[in-house]
């Protein structure tokens, strides 16, 4: 399993924020939810915090990273998370790490791995396989068709002149 080496010269600042996303997960699992916390942090402000809620609000995209990621661009009122660094207790997950580039962060600081996280039976790696695989393998049946008839919501798109990007 691939993993970066761990960073020894972190400033005082991360360590505060760190420390605050650890302290997050920690409390969490007092709640019900799992031990993953997460912070976002802007020109040393805190933007919004996040801590697992998957199994107390029944929805399976109610990660650390994702709830932080809702809350910071509502309180901002944007999309683009630009300019934001994330400190997460845990290695992001593949799901929170897309969202994480959709939403355009700067910089994604961890504290535990994808390894530490497996330890635990919080276990990433059956995603990156899948992903490896092609369409016909995967433990779920991917089906593509009426392409002809989606293809024009996306004409439209492309036509519209008001359009933002993102």
């Amino acid at each position: 399993m691939d993993t970066l080496p761990e960073k020894q010269d972190y400033t005082a600042e991360d360590a505060h924020y760190m420390e605050l996303a650890i302290r997050l997960a920690e409390e969490n699992i007092d709640h019900g939810g799992g031990p993953f916390g997460a912070v976002i942090v802007r020109q040393g402000e805190v933007i919004a915090t996040g801590a697992n809620r998957v199994v107390p609000d029944n929805d399976p995209t109610a990660h650390a990273e994702v709830l932080a990621i809702r809350r910071a661009c509502q309180r901002l009122g944007t999309f683009s998370l630009a300019g934001c660094t994330v400190y997460s207790s845990c290695e992001p997950c593949p799901m929170c790490l897309s969202a994480l580039y959709w939403a355009g962060v700067s910089r994604i600081c961890y504290g535990n791995t994808k390894a530490d996280a497996q330890a635990i039976d919080f276990d990433d790696s059956f995603i990156y396989d899948q992903l490896d695989l092609s369409y016909t393998q995967r433990a779920i049946p991917c089906e593509h068709f009426m392409r002809d008839r989606a293809l024009k919501a996306f004409q439209k798109w492309a036509e519209k002149e008001d359009k933002i990007a993102y």
